[in-house]
């Protein structure tokens, strides 16, 4: 009998006042729960290693894979690869939410890591300009769109994954986990790279050094599936299959039925991409190439930044829970509003300690968003298409706004000759967010819609 049949879950299901099965939350266990976040988290930090690496050693991977030319030219060119690569991620979505709302979130997660990290792998393996020629950024596009269209599956169910799961008070918590793997993965990303920086020559992190952390992602991303194969699905996936109400074009369905919540979703997502992929991403080359700050240092300030960003992250989601997911996510656009364009002011200091505090207060304001949004996003939409509303509304925003927001920020200091562009950039993004979030409705309190 198979692991995910009726009569294997029966334990977690009991009536309703109309007689249809569904399930008990104190039928799943504590055991159960934990191997979830493990689960969520491993999977999740894999990815978000892979784009801290890329992002941190931008500067070595453009020396590697582009021919001799203008330094900023070849840094714009990495930067271009890695937002194209975010192209296929609104695809992306519409597949993996669909496979995920068809078959299951534990399968769809299951696959999206292998594929992950078999791509990343292959990274670390290729040769570069000096070997391969215009074969060698071809090939390295290539492997980008692959992570790309996994990427696009992993964030969305990881998710829906831990909400399903989660105690009814605890969505929010729950949910903070998915951000705080993301962040954690970034900053094992950002120690690498302040590690090889640090240790190696110029030479020798041009020849080898850059691959070691592309390389690693294989045994992360095959224990990290292992693990996945070894849990139920959710108890809100599996009462929606025992009651065949699983719809057969989730996609369909999403922009038939719920293409309100899909639009706000997209304007509240926009924040979060901008503001990950500026703030925790692109930041040390900005500090690096444009504030002329020591390559080193800027890796260790941002070390610093993510380390106490994923503490606040996790208090952000309990925050959620008490006060509302609204509430948080607004005080979030508020702040970012008030106060980019001054944070982005001081970074021009000769100070490194007012640089590091001003990159954990930006780190800080950004967690009252990111903290919250997974929950935010998840709740928005039924079960029956949870995962493909997620995952659209996720990665269109992450798609035109996120993975352009390195290349956009660069481009705009360039073209304006303004180094404070980014943040007019970032402020807008939260302007926008604020908006829709104020337009969507509060679901903290309410019990998850079949």
């Amino acid at each position: 009998m198979s692991s995910n049949s009726p009569a294997n879950h029966a334990q977690d299901l009991g009536p309703t006042l109309s007689g249809q099965a569904r399930p008990r939350p104190e039928g799943i266990g504590k055991d159960a729960r934990r191997r979830v976040v493990t689960a969520s988290f491993i999977g999740n930090f894999v990815e978000w290693f892979d784009y801290a690496a890329y992002g941190y050693l931008a500067t070595t991977i453009a020396v590697v894979f582009f021919p001799e030319q203008d330094r900023q030219l070849a840094l714009l060119s990495t930067f271009a690869l890695f937002a194209i690569s975010f192209l296929v991620r609104p695809l992306g979505g519409f597949i993996w939410g669909h496979l995920g709302d068809r078959i299951g979130r534990r399968n769809a997660l299951s696959w999206s890591i292998l594929i992950m990290s078999f791509a990343t792998f292959c990274v670390g393996l290729l040769p570069g300009y000096a070997v391969l020629g215009f074969g060698a950024p071809l090939l390295l596009l290539l492997l980008r769109l692959v992570q790309g269209f996994s990427a696009s599956g992993e964030y969305a169910g990881a998710s829906a994954f831990l909400v399903e799961y989660a105690p009814a008070n605890k969505r929010g918590l729950y949910a903070a986990v998915v951000p705080a793997s993301t962040a954690a993965g970034l900053l094992l990303g950002s120690l690498f790279a302040a590690a090889l920086t640090g240790l190696l020559d110029a030479q020798a992190l041009q020849d080898w050094g850059w691959r070691i952390p592309f390389l690693l992602a294989a045994p992360m991303g095959l224990i990290g599936r292992y693990i996945r194969t070894k849990l139920e699905d959710t108890p809100a996936f599996r009462e929606l299959t025992l009651e065949d109400e699983a719809v057969k074009a989730p996609a369909m369905d999403l922009f038939k039925n719920y293409w309100r919540p899909l639009l706000l979703a997209v304007g509240a997502v926009l924040l979060n991409a901008v503001g990950f992929y500026v703030i925790l991403s692109y930041m040390p080359t900005y500090l690096s190439e444009v504030m002329g700050l020591n390559q080193t240092l800027s890796f260790i300030a941002t070390t610093v930044a993510l380390l106490t960003y994923i503490g606040f992250i996790l208090l952000t989601g309990m925050l959620s829970d008490r006060f509302g997911r609204k509430k948080v996510l607004m005080a979030a656009s508020v702040l970012f509003i008030l106060f980019t364009v001054p944070a982005f002011a001081l970074l021009d200091s000769d100070s490194f300690a007012v640089i590091l505090l001003i990159q954990i207060a930006l780190g800080a304001m950004l967690t009252l968003n990111d903290g919250t949004l997974p929950s935010f996003l998840a709740e928005m939409f039924p079960t029956r298409v949870r995962y493909s509303g997620f995952a659209v509304s996720f990665n269109l925003a992450n798609a035109i706004f996120g993975g352009t927001a390195p290349f956009v920020a660069t481009l705009l200091i360039q073209v304006t000759g303004n180094n404070l562009a980014p943040a007019w950039y970032l402020m807008g993004a939260a302007a926008i967010s604020l908006i829709a979030v104020a337009l969507a409705k509060e679901t903290s309190k309410d019990a998850l819609r079949h």
